[in-house]
């Protein structure tokens, strides 16, 4: 089962001598329940392209299809409570609100419309951050705790709606590797209950743990590589094979 079909995107930027394509007649599918990764210098594309698939941004032209419903077909305030309900989102940089604690940045996007419901969206935060290994923050400032710790924060705001996606653009680009690692293996988890996961990366270490990579060069998907599911067997080996295809596609 497919929970994105693409076809045929465009995107372009500029104008005149200085246009260009970013997404030059892009076609891709993601199922249900799979990880993928999309991997390519800067300028490639691969940050428009997550955009584009989770109707963040239009395309000048091409379809995106979402669990069966065409993005480009549904209003702004219908995409915006699909965005909402399905759809998750993590960033390098969590974008929570400085004015307000850890807790109340997790439920805050999903009160809206919801607000009788507060209790229970509270206890389901809070169950987030145990499983998240923030449980005790739920006070904290944001200057109070430490860049992991906001990206959990982001991924536990992410799960609230129980989204059947996250989307990620370089989730764990502003965190050490042993962080890094860590935020990988709750995204894993994350995977392993049911949700499908798009991340955008430049680290191979990270795209290693994915089941499949899409490579952009240009505007293109220049090549994809399927990896067996990851079980926490050997990582270099995998590492090794992703960083021998960018060589070969010149990435």
């Amino acid at each position: 089962m497919k929970i994105i079909q693409a076809s045929h995107l465009v995107k372009s930027f500029g104008a005149g001598d200085e246009k260009r394509n970013v997404l030059d007649d892009v076609s891709v599918e993601i199922n249900k329940g799979e990880f993928v990764t999309v991997m390519g210098p800067s300028g490639s594309g691969k940050s428009t392209l997550l955009f584009v698939l989770s109707g963040m941004d239009g395309a000048d032209s091409g379809k995106v299809s979402f669990d069966g419903k065409d993005l480009s077909s549904l209003k702004d305030n219908e995409l915006a409570d699909l965005r909402r309900t399905e759809m998750g989102f993590v960033f390098q940089k969590a974008a929570l609100l400085s004015n307000l604690n850890i807790l109340d940045n997790i439920i805050l996007p999903s009160v809206r419309g919801n607000a009788k419901h507060t209790a229970k969206l509270t206890e389901r935060a809070k169950g987030l951050m145990k499983k998240a290994g923030i449980e005790g923050l739920e006070e904290r400032d944001l200057t109070q705790v430490s860049g992991g710790q906001l990206q959990r924060a982001g991924i536990c705001r992410a799960l609230m709606g129980n989204p059947n996606i996250i989307f990620g653009d370089e989730p764990t680009g502003a965190l050490n590797s042993k962080t890094a690692a860590e935020i990988m293996d709750i995204l894993a988890e994350i995977n392993e209950d049911g949700t499908a996961i798009l991340l955008v990366t430049h680290d191979a270490i990270v795209a290693a743990k994915s089941e499949r990579i899409l490579f952009m060069l240009d505007g293109k998907i220049a090549s994809e590589m399927a990896l067996p599911k990851f079980k926490g067997e050997r990582l270099d080996e995998r590492v090794e094979a992703v960083a021998a295809k960018m060589r070969e596609i010149g990435i």
